[in-house]
C-alpha cells in the first residue's frame, strides 16, 4: 500500500493561503494572524502533514555562509554594529553557519559558495541590491525596499516619539542632528519634521554622521557660529552623546539649557548620561532577519517587516529655559 506524501504546496492549496504563509506557520513566525495560524495547522493535522526537521535545516544551510555588508563609510566597531553582529552570531553559530564581514563593493562575494547576505545602511539606488539580483544571492536588507526581503525598526514612528517628547516639554526651537543619503537618516529626519511641524516648531538640520565625533563637531560649530536652539534630536545615540559633550564643553548644561534625545537605545552610551532615547529591539531585528533569510533561501515571495520601538525616558529632557538664560 502506497502512503501519500503531501507537500507544502498541497497544504497551501487546501488551506487557501500562499506557500509563504504555510512556511511561516511551520517556522513559528508571529507575523501570521492567530486565526490563520490555527486554520493552517488544522489543515496540516487533517492531512497528517508534518514538516521534515532535516529538510528545514537543509533549507537554511543552502546559505551556510552568511555575509554581512555595512555601508561604505560605516565603522565596523560602532556600538550598534557590534550588538547587531553579536545577535546574529548567537543564532547562526549553533547551526554551523559562518558569519563573514564583506567589503561594501561585495567583490569577494563571488568566491563564497552558497552564500546569503545581510545588508545594512542601504540607500536609494544602492548598487549592492543590483549586484545581488544579478548573482541570484539570497539577501535580507536592514532597511526597506519594495522588491526585497527587509526588516527595519520603526524609524519614522520612533523619531516622531522623540520629537514629541521635546515639543510636549515646551520646546519650539528644534534641531535635527543628522542627515545623509541612507534610508535610516532620511526616515528619522522625516519623523522629526512631521512631529515638529505638527507642533508649530522652528526646525534646523545640522549635518552630521552617526558618530560621536560627528555629533560633537556639528553642534559645537553651529553654537559657536551663533545658532541657538533649546531642543535637539540626534539620529543616533552616538551623535547625541557627542552633542551633549559639545554643549557641556561650551559651558551649557543638559537639560537645563538644551534638551537632547537620541535614537537606538545603546546601553553603553545611554546609561552613563541617562540619555532619553528611542530604543530599538536589536535582538528581534536580528531574529527576524534570519527568519526572512530562510524564506529568501527557500525562494518564497519577498516581504518586509517593521519592528516596533519604544521611548526610553532618561534625564536629558526638561522644559526650555527662558531666552535670557541661554548664553
Amino acid at each position: 500500500m502506497t502512503t501519500l506524501r503531501y507537500t507544502i504546496d498541497d497544504i497551501a492549496r487546501a488551506a487557501g493561503v500562499s506557500k509563504g504563509t504555510v512556511s511561516r506557520v511551520i517556522n513559528g513566525h508571529q507575523t501570521v494572524a492567530l486565526r490563520t495560524r490555527h486554520h493552517v495547522q488544522a489543515v496540516m493535522d487533517q492531512f497528517g502533514y508534518a514538516p521534515d526537521p532535516a529538510a528545514r535545516q537543509l533549507s537554511w544551510r543552502k546559505g551556510q555562509t552568511l555575509g554581512l555588508s555595512f555601508g561604505r563609510h560605516d565603522p565596523l566597531l560602532s556600538p550598534y554594529h557590534v550588538l547587531f553582529t553579536r545577535a546574529l552570531e548567537a543564532r547562526t553559530a549553533p547551526q554551523g553557519v559562518q558569519l563573514v564581514n564583506l567589503k561594501h563593493d561585495l567583490a569577494s562575494l563571488r568566491s563564497l559558495p552558497n552564500a546569503a547576505l545581510v545588508l545594512n545602511n542601504s540607500q536609494d539606488g544602492d548598487e549592492r541590491l543590483t549586484l545581488l539580483a544579478e548573482l541570484g544571492v539570497p539577501a535580507v536588507l536592514i532597511g526597506h525596499h519594495p522588491a526585497s526581503f527587509w526588516v527595519a525598526p520603526d524609524d519614522i514612528g520612533g523619531s516622531r516619539l522623540a520629537t514629541e517628547q521635546l515639543t510636549k516639554a515646551g520646546h519650539r526651537a528644534l534641531v535635527y542632528l543628522g542627515g545623509g543619503p541612507s534610508q535610516v537618516a532620511q526616515d528619522r529626519e522625516s519623523g522629526f519634521l512631521q512631529a515638529a511641524v505638527a507642533a508649530g516648531a522652528q526646525t534646523l538640520t545640522l549635518e552630521a554622521d552617526f558618530t560621536l565625533l560627528g555629533g560633537y563637531r556639528a553642534v559645537r560649530r553651529a553654537w559657536e557660529s551663533g545658532v541657538r536652539f533649546t531642543g535637539l534630536f540626534a539620529q543616533s545615540d552616538e551623535s547625541a552623546v557627542g552633542a551633549v559633550a559639545a554643549l557641556e564643553d561650551m559651558g551649557l548644561t543638559v537639560p537645563r539649557d538644551v534638551s537632547v534625545v537620541g535614537f537606538d537605545g545603546l546601553p553603553e552610551l545611554a546609561l552613563p548620561i541617562k540619555l532619553t532615547t528611542v530604543s530599538q529591539d536589536i535582538e528581534r531585528i536580528a531574529e527576524c532577519a534570519l527568519e526572512l533569510m530562510r524564506e529568501a533561501v527557500e525562494g518564497l515571495p519577498a516581504r518586509g517587516q517593521h519592528i516596533p520601538v519604544r521611548l526610553k525616558l532618561g534625564a536629558t529632557v526638561a522644559a526650555p529655559p527662558s531666552s535670557s538664560s541661554v548664553p
